[in-house]
């Protein structure tokens, strides 16, 4: 081989070497954390089956990134409580902290405090607007609330009686209602509103609320619901009066999953749990680097976050009797880590 043809193959070989091992230095990705950086996800009632999911998908975003995770928060419906297992997860330091606060107001000045602090926060499911947080992660409620109006009076037309429970206090459960209430009277003034009662997740208040909304109004054709678990409480209260009324709600349990195979509940909107998981961590983690990218914006001079999210929609999904054995949770979590 002649001195030329040599070096040509001995380039060719070194390129290919190269292309086949980068450097560290090229290998090397900003979207990776450092040995023990950990990103903590809190919540309230902890034993929930609605986290479940979500964390998955926060984890699943984490191992992507060699980042670290722990699941926290308090099993009490309990603002207090749960603020103060906030104030525990920031003394560990963590790179930031994904939240669901239970309410929006009392969470602000903890959140600040996190901020200011060095622990990035983002909001997922419900928010807490008036605070840094740099995110905001949810389904769109009043999507939500638009397509249950519509399905209500496709079912039972548009001038029936029909009923909701609530939980005030919650943003995301009070846009489920009340824009519900706001889209029924612009659309279908005929709707008549019959009930509206405060049950505050508890399956047993909504069983005595409906129970009693049941008795005062028989010719009650539908019910709306913006959390699983008072939709429990009303469905066993429906079944037991032996009425016709047609049940919808949002988020989903095994309990109210069995009662959609089952007929008894017409369906359920539940927000894509994973996804927000998975972008919750995406929008936490650019929170927590986001000196990896230079935007176009006065954040320099301002000192703020140049990672500001107002809000990413994670989307929704209907729940029917056709679909529901793709919601099971036990079915979902075989060979899964829960922790």
């Amino acid at each position: 081989m002649k001195i030329d043809q040599l070096a040509t193959a001995l380039s060719a070989a070194a390129m290919a070497v190269a292309f086949a091992f980068p450097s560290a230095a090229s290998a090397e990705s900003k979207f990776q954390c450092e040995p023990g950086e950990t990103y903590v996800m809190n919540v309230m009632v902890s034993a929930h089956p609605y986290w479940v999911p979500v964390y998955q998908g926060f984890k699943q975003a984490a191992a992507a990134m060699g980042c670290e995770t722990a699941f926290s928060g308090t099993p009490d419906y309990d603002i207090t409580k749960q603020i103060a297992s906030f104030e525990q997860d920031l003394v560990k330091q963590p790179a930031g902290i994904l939240l669901h606060p239970m309410q929006s107001d009392p969470f602000i000045e903890p959140i600040n405090r996190a901020i200011e602090g060095g622990v990035d926060v983002v909001t997922f499911a419900a928010d807490s607007p008036k605070s840094k947080r740099t995110a905001y992660i949810t389904s769109d409620n009043l999507a939500e609330a638009k397509f249950a109006a519509e399905e209500i009076v496709k079912q039972i037309g548009d001038s029936a009686e029909y009923a909701v429970l609530e939980n005030p206090g919650q943003s995301n459960h009070d846009l489920r209602v009340t824009a519900l209430l706001a889209y029924m009277e612009e659309h279908f003034p005929n709707m008549k509103l019959v009930g509206r009662q405060a049950t505050n997740q508890d399956s047993n208040a909504a069983y005595r609320a409906t129970a009693s909304i049941l008795q005062a109004n028989p010719n009650l054709g539908a019910l709306w619901i913006p959390e699983a678990g008072s939709a429990e409480g009303a469905v066993a209260a429906v079944l037991e009066a032996k009425a016709d009324v047609l049940i919808m709600h949002a988020d989903v349990t095994p309990t109210t999953l069995e009662h959609i195979k089952a007929g008894n509940i017409h369906m359920a909107l539940n927000p894509n749990q994973g996804m927000q998981g998975f972008m919750g961590f995406v929008s936490l983690f650019m929170a927590a680097h986001s000196d990896m990218f230079d935007p176009f914006n006065d954040y320099k001079v301002s000192g703020y976050n140049p990672v500001q999210i107002p809000y990413v929609d994670n989307g929704f999904s209907v729940i029917t009797k056709d679909n529901a054995d793709s919601f099971d949770l036990n079915a979902y979590m075989e060979g899964r880590d829960p922790n």
